[in-house]
């Protein structure tokens, strides 16, 4: 008897995980319907069908773990039954979690079907009162037309303005090395033997410019000659 009550068990409890994974699959198609960019303002057949499908596969998964609990508790004397009791109450766990996965991605397709209804219907009557009174429509378009203008004449006018604002930051830094030039002229002018020392060494730089360039052309000279 004990034996047949195992069997009985562990079938269940088998239907009831193969359950749970189809009930995962199938959240996640209905899932789908609420990630659309533009949902329809009524549910497509295909939603309704995925909404019953889920709904079937939590019912049936509450019929097969209220078989468990009966037959768990005709059971109490086994020495499994702990271990027992622990899988049911993780089975009723996951069917608590999936039955409020439902529930909220109803409340989120509900919220953006509502929302979509909504802006239709501002969309239409805004449509029917440019119908009725073109001249209003016709203003408002003149409207728009300012507004845009007046956001380029802005961008324009902050462009003119930074390059207004780098214009005199290039000045001042000239006006700056101006100034240090003069002053490093001025300075050097003061110190005796300054002037002379600055001539001795430019005469040094033209000198050993000379003689490299002399170096340089008499070596070329020479591999001319012997190539």
């Amino acid at each position: 008897m004990a034996t047949t009550a195992g069997q009985g068990w562990a079938q269940l409890r088998q239907q009831a995980r193969s359950l749970e994974t189809q009930t995962e699959a199938s959240l996640q198609t209905y899932a789908q319907f609420s990630s659309q960019a533009a949902i329809p303002p009524k549910p497509t057949e295909e939603e309704k069908n995925a909404e019953v499908k889920v709904q079937e596969l939590l019912d049936k998964r509450e019929a097969v773990i209220a078989q468990l609990g009966r037959l768990l508790d005709s059971e109490a004397t086994l020495t499994s039954s702990a271990l027992k009791q622990n899988n049911l109450a993780l089975l009723r766990d996951k069917l608590s979690d999936h039955r409020r996965d439902l529930s909220r991605l109803r409340a989120t397709l509900k919220e953006a079907r509502d929302r979509a209804n909504l802006l239709g219907s501002v969309r239409d009557d805004i449509s029917a009162y440019r119908a009725a009174n073109p001249a209003a429509a016709e203003a408002e378009y003149m409207l728009g037309e300012r507004a845009r203008l007046d956001r380029s004449h802005d961008v324009a006018d902050s462009v003119l303005s930074q390059a207004y604002e780098v214009q005199n930051s290039f000045a001042l830094q000239r006006e700056t090395l101006a100034s240090i030039n003069r002053r490093i002229t001025l300075a050097a002018s003061q110190v005796p033997g300054i002037n002379t020392l600055i001539g001795r060494i430019s005469a040094k730089k033209r000198r050993d410019g000379i003689i490299m360039g002399s170096f340089i052309a008499v070596c070329f000279l020479v591999f001319w000659f012997f190539s």
